[in-house]
């Protein structure tokens, strides 16, 4: 890597998202492990290294779908620099005329609460209507979650409706809200 080249897709002052690759399993899984009271009963993150490789894979080959890594930039420690703050994958993703995603996300339990999330939510979003040429973005949340819609709401998206048991999550069909982010809210009205 050339030396002022970025290991980041996009970067911010304290983080910088970047795509999944297959030797991020064991940080993520032990990161997962140790943010399983924070994600439950939201979401499961693989927590094995065969989930992992399971998962990552489908956001690395399907073009349908895009992970992104959440990075701390300059820690010291511990929490180094690169280490994993969350994720953010957009699934679904529809060219053509619609030229949409949904996004899924979490933060883990050592990054929870620090803002880490919503600057690279900002990214991702800066990202997706940027380079990978989307216009809009949906995110649906499960109404209790009010962590995940707290960041949905502070970076931008509005509400915009109500699925009643639209997601099968932990068991159960699930209702959700709909929060959803344009182009336009981000770009203003004359990106092409």
């Amino acid at each position: 890597m050339p030396h002022n080249a970025s290991r980041y897709l996009a970067e911010g002052p304290r983080v910088g998202i970047r795509h999944f690759t297959y030797g991020d399993g064991a940080e993520f899984t032990a990161r997962a492990r140790e943010s399983k009271d924070l994600h439950h009963p939201w979401l499961f993150p693989p927590e094995s290294a065969q989930a992992y490789t399971a998962y990552a894979g489908r956001l690395i080959e399907d073009p349908s779908k895009a992970g992104f890594l959440v990075c701390e930039k300059g820690g010291t420690g511990e929490q180094g620099d690169g280490a994993i703050a969350g994720f953010i994958n957009i699934n679904n993703i529809v060219e053509g005329g619609f030229q949409s995603g949904a996004l899924g996300y979490g933060a883990f339990a050592h990054a929870a609460g620090r803002g880490l999330m919503r600057e690279g939510l900002d990214l991702v979003v800066r990202h997706a209507f940027g380079p990978m040429r989307l216009h809009r973005l949906e995110i649906n949340v499960q109404p209790a979650n009010a962590a995940s819609i707290a960041l949905a709401r502070g970076c931008g998206f509005r509400l915009e409706g109500f699925s009643p048991k639209m997601l099968f999550v932990d068991g159960a069909w699930r209702d959700h809200e709909r929060w959803a982010i344009t182009a336009e809210m981000v770009t203003g009205p004359d990106r092409r």
